[in-house]
């Protein structure tokens, strides 16, 4: 578990290279941008659900960009476990979660934001359709909003359900909204090292760098 104040930490999107290459991996990710100028990459994960192209299924948005629209669509699969949702850093540099139907109705201006799902805790409440310890289990990871100013990402180091997983954010971390990013390919780079998962393909990633 990461707790950041974003007063102190900038939070970022991130999925193709100046060449409008796909990152294609956390590793890569941390592999290409290690000598970049500026403040180094603390932490970086995987944040969000992608095509076989490493395309985003639904909204991305990276320094301002809409590179894929909200998606509003019913398929299987989790991303599509609804309710969903979105995470996004607003263009004042405050940080939400809000589930897809209702981030649609308030279109927030955004800098940064990804869509994925299912939610995990929706203004309190876990997601409808979880049980309390399901049987699928994977090593898992998401990100969670205490307050505008406190974004709280976690990824686990064992196998979790969706029930005991989004248990964890609403009530031993005091989100109130948490979004599930993604399953079995989770992985969190400290930016040196990896520390969970490996070089599992990614779409969006996230990254922290300190202000």
């Amino acid at each position: 578990m990461c707790e950041l104040d974003l007063r102190r930490y900038a939070v970022s999107l991130h999925r193709q290279d100046a060449a409008a290459k796909p990152y294609g991996s956390v590793t890569k990710f941390i592999e290409a941008t290690r000598a970049a100028a500026g403040s180094p990459v603390l932490l970086a994960m995987n944040a969000g659900m992608y095509h076989k192209d490493l395309s985003p299924v639904g909204l991305f948005v990276e320094n301002g960009n809409e590179e894929t629209p909200l998606n509003r669509n019913d398929a299987e699969g989790n991303f599509f476990l609804k309710p969903n949702g979105v995470f996004y850093i607003g263009t004042e540099g405050k940080a939400g979660v809000l589930e897809t139907d209702a981030f649609a109705a308030a279109r927030p201006a955004v800098t940064y934001a990804t869509q994925s799902g299912p939610m995990l805790v929706i203004d309190g409440a876990l997601h409808p359709r979880f049980e309390p310890n399901g049987t699928s289990r994977y090593i898992r990871n998401g990100v969670g909003v205490r307050d505008p100013d406190t974004v709280v990402l976690v990824i686990s180091r064992g196998e979790v359900s969706l029930g005991g997983f989004a248990r964890l954010f609403r009530d031993e971390l005091g989100c109130r909204n948490a979004l599930f990013f993604d399953g079995a390919v989770s992985t969190l780079s400290n930016g040196a090292d990896t520390i969970v998962g490996g070089s599992y393909p990614a779409g969006p990633i996230l990254a922290v760098q300190k202000r």
